[in-house]
């Protein structure tokens, strides 16, 4: 059964700063190095870089509220702060097109919040040291310990322990598998923050009328 999603103030607080422990390479990291700092001045957290060459360059990037949150709006400005300071550093050699968008259910995991925030949910990871003579392990995420995401494998050969521990900066890919377990905690995630969202506009609007109401009475 899947795990419970700790608050999201709790969770805000304690990855502020996290670093990813997984990260692209080549291009794709060079790109990372300019969009990071911009997106954590807006309040955002980067998870991912990825530069294709499909059907011209394509730059996509994924980005997330620290809440694992992330809305069309979200994603609009992040585009609109990134494209100016991508086109003075650049980066990448040629045209290309931004593409924001967020991690999606079925997310990539980076930072080691990532595997325990999913604890019981299924995942496929690969890594780029062997463990056990192994790079590809599939199975329900047990939480962490240390710097290593603790796995029950589902694909577990003869001979072979069921549990095993990762180190994640050790890590190419982490992914997690989209079932039905994982499609229903995102739509509770998506109903909680939209709750969240709805309720600080309406204290802002709140402040707001006090605010003026106490500007009339000074001003008569």
């Amino acid at each position: 059964m899947a795990g419970s999603v700790e608050p999201s103030a709790a969770r805000a607080a304690r990855t502020e700063s996290e670093p990813r422990l997984i990260a692209e390479p080549g291009l794709s990291a060079r790109v990372a190095h300019v969009a990071e700092p911009v997106i954590e001045q807006l309040g955002y957290r980067l998870v991912r870089v990825k530069v294709s060459g499909a059907d011209g360059c394509t730059v996509q990037i994924m980005a997330e509220r620290r809440d694992g949150s992330m809305t069309v709006e979200d994603c609009e400005a992040v585009s609109r702060a990134l494209s100016p300071v991508l086109d003075v550093a650049d980066p990448i050699d040629r045209a290309y097109r931004l593409e924001v968008s967020s991690p999606g259910i079925d997310r990539p995991l980076v930072r080691k919040s990532d595997f325990d925030r999913f604890t019981g949910h299924l995942a496929r990871i690969e890594m780029e040291v062997p463990v056990n003579g192994r790079k590809r392990f599939r199975g329900q995420l047990a939480g962490t310990e240390g710097e290593a995401a603790r796995l029950h494998r589902d694909d577990i050969g003869e001979g072979e322990e069921a549990d095993v521990l990762l180190p994640i900066n050790e890590m190419s890919e982490a992914k997690l598998v989209l079932t039905d377990d994982l499609v229903k905690e995102a739509l509770r995630r998506e109903k909680s923050a939209k709750r969240e969202a709805k309720a600080a506009r309406k204290e802002e609007r709140q402040r707001r009328h006090a605010h003026h109401g106490h500007a009339l009475h000074k001003g008569d």
